[in-house]
């Protein structure tokens, strides 16, 4: 049992500490807070407003605005974590991939670890966005349990993309490849979810889609945890389980690939 459970403390303190050097970059520039605060005040101040105003999507149980708080929660989510690939091709021209890997500690882990620092910086957006929501009115579920539970779909989803980020910089290895790949798929992930539109309201082809598309699981349990009166459409267990098997699933393949990125 000891031998079990010494490599498993090993391994989550290695990946804590690779977490905790990114989330340094954090504090040291928190501009970078105020910058990101941007594009979820423009998506719920304007977006959100006018489509509510207007009435042109049916969202039942629920006014406009509630209905996509949750939706830009996981858009930021996505923005913030699938460009985190970039960060390192540009650690591999600075060496500090190579140094990395000189190490003990487990590829996996120094995967999961850049994998937690995005959801850190995901955690930051979640604070502005409930402030948001609040100040324009939206019911918002302020219950403990629920808040905790939220956070950790933030971290997940941030877990989820930023090591889909990774595994795309660890194949092209270039930041041009890079960039044109990850602005490829960012946007299709976020239309070809519910968060702004309701899966009933899409056409077959793009259903089958979502289904398949982990932001879809997120906004779900999102949407119904953090608004009062909120309702999932999978259930919050299966919602939950999803997103660890991709999370899992992705740090593993992340692991394999990670040393590629220094060649």
């Amino acid at each position: 049992m000891v031998e079990v459970v010494k490599p498993a403390g090993n391994f989550v303190r290695k990946a804590l500490v690779v977490a905790e050097i990114e989330a340094r970059k954090l504090r040291h520039d928190p501009t970078e807070l105020v910058t990101r605060a941007i594009q979820p005040i423009l998506w719920l101040l304007v977006f959100g407003e006018v489509i509510n105003q207007a009435r042109l999507i049916p969202t039942p149980g629920l006014t406009y605005l509630q209905f996509l708080a949750p939706g830009i929660l996981a858009q930021s989510v996505l923005f913030i974590s699938i460009f985190y690939g970039l960060a390192t091709i540009w650690e591999r021209d600075l060496g500090i991939v190579q140094k990395l890997l000189t190490t003990t500690a487990p590829r996996t882990a120094l995967v999961a670890g850049k994998a937690l620092s995005a959801g850190i910086r995901a955690i930051s957006q979640m604070v502005i966005i409930y402030v948001l929501a609040i100040a324009i009115g939206v019911g918002m579920d302020l219950s403990p349990l629920s808040i905790i539970i939220v956070a950790i779909l933030v971290l997940l989803g941030a877990a989820i993309f930023a090591t889909l980020s990774l595994i795309i910089a660890c194949l092209v290895r270039t930041q041009e490849r890079f960039m044109g790949i990850g602005q490829m798929i960012t946007m299709p992930l976020f239309f070809a979810s519910n968060a702004i539109y309701p899966i009933a309201l899409m056409p077959d082809w793009l259903k089958a889609v979502a289904y398949g598309n982990p932001l879809t699981y997120q906004v779900d349990a999102l949407r119904d945890l953090m608004i009062t009166g909120g309702t999932t459409e999978f259930g919050i267990v299966l919602d939950l389980a999803i997103l660890f098997v991709f999370a899992i699933a992705l740090v593993l393949i992340g692991g394999r690939l990670y040393p590629r990125v220094a060649r």
